[in-house]
């Protein structure tokens, strides 16, 4: 699956950028500038091997500086990291509306889900195990529409 990102866009939040960093006491860098417009710019949760792939078009970026960056923004909770089934992670910035991630088992497609099933049974939990719940995450697995009608073919 072939994930596209408009880091070249004209609209690259330059300001709204340097304002979010600052507002969480980072610094302001190009290269975290481009990873949140990378983030900001897709439809989808990304690997770091796929924002990787994407911004090393636009600028002479390493997976360690990746990797840091991604990691400074998720401690500053601006990046949300799902844990996916595989081992791996996805990325998206997080935004006002909780959400999971589906992926298909074929093709490796991920995407967001909107809703939550868990958020009902979020103070039963913290209830009957004494644990204040900060997050939580949920990997749905099944197949796209994409590869079921590739299966029928």
């Amino acid at each position: 699956m072939t994930k596209t990102c408009c880091c070249k866009s004209t609209d690259n939040h330059k300001k709204e950028n340097q304002d979010l960093l600052k507002s969480v006491n980072l610094k302001s860098t190009k290269k975290r500038s481009s990873l949140i417009n990378c983030l900001r710019h897709t439809d989808a949760p990304l690997t770091v091997e796929e924002i990787h792939d994407l911004l090393k078009k636009e600028v002479n970026i390493n997976l360690s500086t990746i990797y840091r960056a991604l990691n400074a923004l998720i401690s500053a909770n601006i990046v949300t990291r799902h844990q996916l089934s595989d081992g791996n992670s996805a990325f998206q910035l997080k935004n006002e509306q909780h959400q999971h991630i589906i992926s298909c088992k074929v093709c490796g497609k991920i995407s967001s889900v909107d809703i939550c099933p868990v958020e009902d049974f979020i103070d039963d939990i913290s209830k009957e195990t004494g644990y204040e719940i900060t997050d939580h995450n949920l990997e749905f697995i099944g197949v796209c529409p994409n590869c079921i009608d590739n299966l029928e073919d």
